[in-house]
């Protein structure tokens, strides 16, 4: 899959604690956990969704990066 250009994937470091159901799912292991919060990344992740809808606080996002 490819990446959406000049998007960038994102953790709400207020949302999420740490549960790692994203790390898991992840299928190409672009997420781990540091501090109890999940960190992306960004050069591995496709954006291929499969992990936003696994955080059950919501904490995942691909927002638009704007320059």
């Amino acid at each position: 899959m490819a990446r959406i250009p000049d998007h960038e994937f994102e953790v709400d470091d207020d949302r999420c604690f740490g549960c790692a159901a994203c790390v898991a799912f992840c299928p190409i292991n672009a997420l781990e956990l540091k501090d109890r919060l999940a960190v992306v990344n960004e050069s591995k992740c496709t954006h291929c969704n499969h992990c936003i809808p696994l955080c059950p606080v919501h904490a995942l996002s691909i927002i638009r990066v704007v320059s």
